[in-house]
C-alpha cells in the first residue's frame, strides 16, 4: 500500500531541509566535493565518448585526466604569471586613473569647474565612491580568489574526487536510479533528463561559449596593445554567461581603458570597441546557437537571484551550486505549471465539463 502524498511531501520536505541544513553547516568542508562533483559531471560525455569507442572506463578517465593536468600546468606557466602582474598592476594603476578622470572631466565640461555645481558635486561623488571601493574590491577579490583557487585543501582533494566520480559515475546514476520510489520513478527520471539537458546546456556549453570569448578577448586586446588587456578580456569572456553583462561591463572598461591610453589615436579606440562588437556577432549567431542551443531554460534574472541568494546564504559553496538549483527549481516549476494547467483549479467546472464530454 503507498504512502499518502501527505505523507510523502513531508518526508521529502525533511530530506531537503537535512540538506539544506548540511550545506549550510559544512559550507567550507563540502568545498572542494562540490568542485570535484562538477568536475566530472563536466568531462562525463567525453569519458562516456572514450568509453563508447572501445576504451576502458578507467584507462578513459586517465586520459582525460592527463590532458586536463597537461593543460594546467600550461596555464599555469603561461597565463597565470602574466594575470597576476596585470591584477596587481591595474590595482596600482586605480589612483592615477581616478585623477586623470577627474582632469578631463574638469577640462572639457567646464561647468563642473563651479564649486557649487550639481554636476561637480555628482561627478565628485562617483568618482570618490570608485576611488575608494576599487583599491578594496580589487584586494577582496585577489585575497578570496587566491584562497579558493590557491588552497592546498581544494588544489588536492578537488582533482581525486572528480577523478573517483568520473570513474564511477554511470555506476553511481544506476544506483540511485534503483533506489527511486517505484510509484514515482518515470516521472522521476523524466524530470531528472530535462535538468541536466539544462545544466548540460548551460554548464557545458554556455562555459566553452565563456573560455573562447575569454581567450578572443583577452588576445584581441593584447593584439591592440591595450594595457591590462588579458585581465579584461578574460574578466569579460568569464561573465558571458549572463546575456550582455560581458559585453557591457568588459566593452565600457576596456573602452575607458583605451580613452586613457590612446586619447587622440581614435583609431585603436574603434579597434577596441571593435573587439566586442565581433565577439557579441560571433556569440550571438555561431557560438550560443551551436554550443548552448536555443532553448536553456534559465533566465538571466532568474539566475542572477539564484547566485545572489545562494551566495548570501551559503557563501562561496552556495554560487557553485546555484545554476544546478536554479536549473532543478526551474524544471520543477514549468512541470508543476503544467500540471496546473490540467487541474480543476485552473480549469474549473467548465473544464470537468469539457473533460466528461471526451
Amino acid at each position: 500500500m503507498a504512502l499518502p502524498v501527505k505523507q510523502q511531501a513531508l518526508y521529502w520536505a525533511a530530506v531537503c531541509a537535512v540538506f539544506l541544513l548540511l550545506l549550510w553547516a559544512l559550507g567550507q568542508i563540502l568545498l572542494p566535493f562540490v568542485v570535484g562533483a562538477a568536475i566530472a559531471y563536466i568531462l562525463d560525455p567525453l569519458a562516456d565518448r572514450l568509453q563508447a569507442a572501445g576504451m576502458a572506463r578507467i584507462w578513459a578517465t586517465v586520459v582525460i585526466f592527463a590532458l586536463a593536468i597537461l593543460v594546467a600546468i600550461l596555464a599555469l606557466v603561461l597565463v597565470l604569471p602574466m594575470l597576476i602582474s596585470q591584477l596587481i598592476a591595474l590595482v596600482q594603476a586605480a589612483p592615477e586613473l581616478y585623477e586623470t578622470a577627474r582632469a578631463q572631466i574638469v577640462e572639457r565640461f567646464p561647468s563642473v569647474i563651479n564649486e557649487d555645481s550639481a554636476a561637480r558635486q555628482l561627478v565628485a561623488d562617483i568618482l570618490a565612491a570608485a576611488r575608494t571601493q576599487a583599491g578594496s574590491l580589487a584586494s577582496q577579490l585577489l585575497t578570496s580568489a587566491g584562497a579558493a583557487l590557491s588552497g592546498v585543501v581544494i588544489l588536492v582533494i578537488s582533482p581525486v574526487v572528480a577523478f573517483y566520480l568520473l570513474l564511477d559515475w554511470d555506476r553511481m546514476i544506476a544506483r540511485i536510479d534503483d533506489l527511486l520510489p517505484r510509484d514515482h520513478a518515470p516521472v522521476i527520471r523524466q524530470l531528472a533528463a530535462q535538468m541536466d539537458a539544462t545544466l548540460a546546456s548551460f554548464v557545458r556549453g554556455q562555459g566553452t561559449v565563456c573560455l573562447i570569448l575569454g581567450a578572443f578577448y583577452a588576445i584581441a586586446l593584447m593584439v591592440v596593445g591595450l594595457q591590462f588587456g588579458l585581465v579584461v578580456g578574460l574578466f569579460a569572456g568569464l561573465i558571458s554567461f549572463i546575456p550582455y553583462i560581458g559585453a557591457l561591463f568588459g566593452g565600457v572598461l576596456a573602452i575607458g581603458l583605451a580613452l586613457f591610453q590612446f586619447w587622440g589615436e581614435w583609431y585603436w579606440i574603434a579597434a577596441v570597441a571593435g573587439t566586442f562588437m565581433v565577439g557579441q556577432t560571433v556569440e550571438g549567431n555561431v557560438l550560443t546557437p551551436n554550443l548552448v542551443g536555443g532553448s536553456v531554460g534559465l533566465h538571466p534574472v532568474w539566475l542572477l537571484f539564484a547566485l545572489a541568494a545562494f551566495g548570501s546564504i551559503f557563501g562561496f559553496v552556495g554560487m557553485l551550486i546555484a545554476v544546478p538549483v536554479a536549473a532543478i527549481i526551474g524544471v520543477l516549476v514549468r512541470y508543476l505549471g503544467d500540471r496546473y494547467r490540467q487541474g480543476l483549479l485552473y480549469k474549473g467546472l467548465a473544464g470537468q465539463a469539457e473533460d466528461d464530454d471526451i
